[in-house]
């Protein structure tokens, strides 16, 4: 049986059989002997994307008292959600997305925890995923940014909408209406500074 363990661009957590290309956490939030999840889905405001793998280490999952493992899809899927960068084990990736963020929200000398402050008030509203307007045309938006429209989450990519699900991207023969945005601002600005997501395979089929 699956693991609730697989994060989608709302930021929700579901159990799927479908792998990732990232791990990542957002603290303690699961219970070791039974590998499920509490009821909190966080336990601290750094929510992270990290590798699957790093330096030949592998862990169980869910299987300590120690960060819970999440899964992505993709990275565009997990800053969506509200997650950027690991500064241990992605720490050039870590350090290219805080020079776009900063270029992006025009500050300088930022920390992570900065950082950190910034996503969890913009990723969260009562205690649920947080959507903000659309302040330009869906086909402006930048490389990796993500909506929703309804129940559907989209991926922007070469200035069409991608139909996200656990398993990859599909194409989408009709027009986009009214969307939101999914991607938190500070997130989408980045983008727009030149930080570029990794995206999973079928996003370029």
């Amino acid at each position: 049986m699956a693991l609730q363990n697989r994060v989608t661009p709302t930021g929700d957590i579901i159990a799927t059989s479908h792998r990732g290309l990232f791990t990542g956490n957002r603290g303690i939030i699961h219970d070791p002997a039974t590998k499920t999840l509490l009821k909190k889905r966080w336990s601290s405001p750094a929510w992270l994307t990290c590798t699957c793998e790093f330096r030949g280490r592998r862990r169980e999952v869910m299987a300590q008292r120690s960060w819970t493992e999440l899964f992505f899809l993709d990275e565009a899927t997990a800053l969506a959600a509200g997650h950027r960068p690991c500064f241990y084990c992605r720490r050039d990736d870590a350090n290219r997305f805080r020079a776009a963020w900063e270029k992006g929200n025009r500050v300088q000398g930022v920390r992570m925890h900065d950082i950190d402050t910034v996503l969890h008030h913009e990723r969260l509203e009562h205690g649920r995923k947080r959507l903000h307007e659309l302040l330009m045309p869906f086909e402006q938006l930048p490389e990796g940014a993500m909506v929703q429209q309804g129940d559907e989450s989209f991926l922007v990519t070469q200035g069409r909408a991608l139909l996200w699900s656990p398993g990859g991207y599909t194409t989408i023969e009709r027009q986009l209406g009214e969307a939101a945005l999914l991607t938190p601002p500070s997130i989408l600005r980045t983008l727009n500074a030149g930080y570029l997501p990794v995206l999973h395979p079928t996003a370029s089929r």
